[in-house]
């Protein structure tokens, strides 16, 4: 794959890290399908996602991205389970972590402005596919909580 697509969004995202932390946020925050995040502060619901866009480069480039996803995404099941957030809304909560990485990238006319059509759809596979390994690392992670300390969050 050429990486120079994966380089501008990468480069994007590290670039602007923090803006696009702040607008997911903001989403997640207000959004009716997360309901369990409108009572976390900024404080404690922007770190989440700023991890995560600040070290994509490694997780995206990385031969074997698993274990850099299993660390991260581990620690984000962790801190929902820990604050009751329910499953189904800290899963809902990574595919707008995800959403906003391509809304923001739309945004960026130099983005989209010199890339081929086979560099988006690799670049947009291979987030997806991020995204799905992490969202498996949550499910599991709330299945063996919900094993070994019945009655947390559903």
């Amino acid at each position: 794959m050429d990486k120079s697509f994966a380089d501008t969004l990468i480069k994007i995202t590290e670039r602007h890290a923090n803006d696009i932390s702040q607008q997911w946020c903001r989403a997640v925050r207000s959004n009716p399908r997360t309901e369990a995040y409108h009572r976390l502060t900024e404080k404690d619901c922007f770190p989440r996602a700023l991890e995560f866009y600040k070290n994509l480069r490694k997780i995206y480039f990385s031969e074997r991205p698993y274990t850099a996803l299993q660390k991260y995404f581990s620690s984000y099941a962790k801190q929902a389970y820990n604050d009751r957030i329910p499953l189904s809304e800290a899963l809902y909560s990574l595919i707008m972590m995800r959403r906003h990485i391509w809304l923001f990238a739309e945004f960026q006319e130099t983005f989209a402005a010199a890339t081929e059509h086979r560099q988006v759809v690799e670049s947009v596979n291979k987030t997806i596919r991020i995204f799905d390994h992490g969202i498996y690392i949550v499910t599991r992670y709330y299945e063996e909580m919900n094993q070994t300390q019945p009655g947390g969050p559903s």
